[in-house]
């Protein structure tokens, strides 16, 4: 024990002084606090009731620790270092399938085309009893998703059930690589491209570098990349794609943190591939980190069109440090800026009180910048389009068949029922399709609320505290039973919403993430927009204040 606690106080040290500034003022505190650590620990040794794990001590330790910090500032435990590599370079050994939790089990959601899950013969829908005969029955679904990992060529039995049929499927596990880019093609009757970037690993620049040459010779016209959902991953890999499109040497984004040595410029390191192809990018709430530094940096340089809705504000660089006993440490280090000189970090973390939570940064504190062609631009809130699309509000219904897997469900059976179905593009479940469906879902047992029916409640409420009920109830209750949840009313009222989903729904199990992508075009308010700003010359340069 005597040799843990010196080994837990080397590594806490490691990460309270490798910084250069070690020797400052601040160093009696860490120094008494380090030795404060140890001699609770002593204590516990000693004393405690019960005997003490140190190893699990240390690790909740540390991770409270980081915790006061930012939620980017983590510990990778020698245990943890899989989800270290996935996170950088989008790799693991595994069966290539998306899994969720529904009940006492876990299903596979969607395996992944051509992978080792989707080659043996899985299927959307199966349910996972047991694998290599180890129970799965009331298991998280993070602990089915270790046992299906593995290394590369390594065997796998996993036991499902399929159509009330129990089969044992083997699996020879690979290396698994999530595509930077899972899906690129023409739209627009074969002018306009689209790239959907949904990572930033090491490979990104190169996926998206390939996808550009492949609809290039597909007679591509303009651009549409779509980064919507994507949250980030490596610095460097957002510069090089920013490079495709922008001069060589010029700025694309610049650090800044209290270390000196971070305060770094980025600029482009090579000739671009295309300065004048028009180019659209979209965003949304998911947009963070790289992302925003790529759509920030277009936007700056007025390279680029930016479509959809405030990104995340993830204005923070990190940077991982080697640990003893096979451990890291993930560090926010600095601060970006784009060309413009805004830094779009939404929330403040390191100026609250112990156990606060981060605020954003106050409307007053704002800054505003200029484009490269003069156009306003402001700090502290993401990216901000430069068109803005109203995203749909789906209805309370449509969320209840999806968290209740209602809509799950009846795809699994829809496959089973349909050998093949029409071309992605296009396909929609028909009226009496959907009737069917409809049917289906009358049958299923949940419940929902409106949030009308939830105001008018709260209305009841300060009506009776102000003695004006009764004056009302025959009104109130000829409103309540018009905004009260019906299935049946509300399967029909919102059915151009679900069958949206759940056509996609249905694609996804013959075509997979592809097709998903291709038929959710139809529907897609973002897209559409790019398309019609991209189909104009004129608006698109008015836009950039050309």
């Amino acid at each position: 024990m005597k040799q843990f606690l010196h080994v837990f106080v080397l590594v806490t040290l490691v990460i309270g002084f490798s910084s250069p500034l070690k020797a400052q003022s601040n160093g009696f505190e860490e120094i008494k606090s380090m030795e404060l650590m140890d001699l609770i620990f002593q204590q516990l040794e000693t004393n405690y009731v019960d005997e003490i794990k140190p190893g699990e001590m240390s690790k909740t330790a540390i991770d409270a620790m980081l915790k006061q910090l930012d939620p980017y500032t983590v510990y990778y435990h020698e245990s943890n270092m899989e989800d270290y590599r996935m996170m950088t370079t989008g790799q693991y050994g595994g069966i290539g399938a998306l899994i969720r939790k529904m009940g006492d089990y876990t299903y596979i959601a969607e395996p992944y085309e051509g992978k080792p899950a989707q080659l043996a013969g899985v299927l959307a829908g199966d349910k996972i009893l047991s694998i290599d005969g180890k129970d799965m029955k009331g298991k998280a679904s993070d602990d089915v998703s270790d046992a299906l990992r593995g290394p590369k060529g390594s065997a796998i039995q996993v036991k499902v059930e399929r159509d009330g049929q129990e089969k044992t499927i083997s699996i020879t596990r690979d290396e698994i690589k999530l595509a930077d880019v899972p899906y690129f093609g023409m739209l627009n009757n074969g002018t306009i491209g689209y790239i959907k970037l949904n990572s930033f690993t090491q490979t990104a620049s190169a996926e998206v570098m390939s996808a550009f040459g492949k609809l290039k010779q597909q007679g591509m016209t303009s651009l549409i990349l779509d980064l919507r959902g994507n949250g980030g991953g490596l610095l460097f890999e957002a510069v090089k794609i920013v490079n495709m499109f922008v001069k060589k040497g010029q700025t694309v984004v610049t650090t800044k943190g209290r270390i000196p040595e971070e305060n770094r410029t980025y600029a482009t390191p090579a000739e671009p591939v295309d300065l004048t192809i028009p180019l659209a990018v979209l965003v949304d709430g998911g947009s963070a980190s790289a992302s925003e530094i790529v759509a920030g940096s277009l936007q700056d340089l007025d390279r680029a069109v930016i479509i959809g809705t405030n990104s995340f504000g993830k204005g923070l660089v990190q940077r991982t440090f080697d640990l003893k006993y096979g451990s890291k440490i993930k560090l926010t280090i600095s601060k970006y800026y784009t060309p413009s000189g805004r830094c779009v970090q939404r929330l403040e973390y390191y100026d609250k009180e112990l156990g606060e939570k981060p605020k954003a940064i106050a409307d007053s504190l704002l800054k505003s910048f200029k484009t490269a062609n003069g156009r306003k631009v402001i700090d502290g809130r993401g990216i901000e389009p430069d068109i803005v699309v109203d995203q749909n509000d789906y209805s309370r219904l449509l969320i209840m068949l999806v968290s209740n897997n209602v809509i799950f469900n009846y795809a699994t059976d829809f496959k089973r029922s349909h050998p093949t179905i029409g071309p992605a593009t296009t396909f929609k479940l028909t009226p009496e399709e959907y009737e069917v469906f409809k049917t289906y879902a009358l049958k299923q047992t949940f419940t929902y609320s409106t949030a009308s029916e939830e105001q008018l409640e709260k209305m009841k409420k300060t009506a009776e505290d102000e003695g004006y009920f009764d004056d009302i109830k025959t009104d109130y209750d000829q409103l309540l039973s018009k905004v009260t949840p019906s299935k049946e009313r509300d399967l029909d009222k919102f059915k151009d919403e679900i069958n949206n989903v759940l056509s996609s729904e249905i694609v996804s199990r013959y075509y997979y993430q592809n097709g998903r992508a291709e038929q959710a075009f139809q529907a897609d308010k973002n897209i559409q927009k790019a398309l019609e700003i991209l189909s104009d010359s004129k608006q698109l340069n008015t836009i950039l204040g050309k």
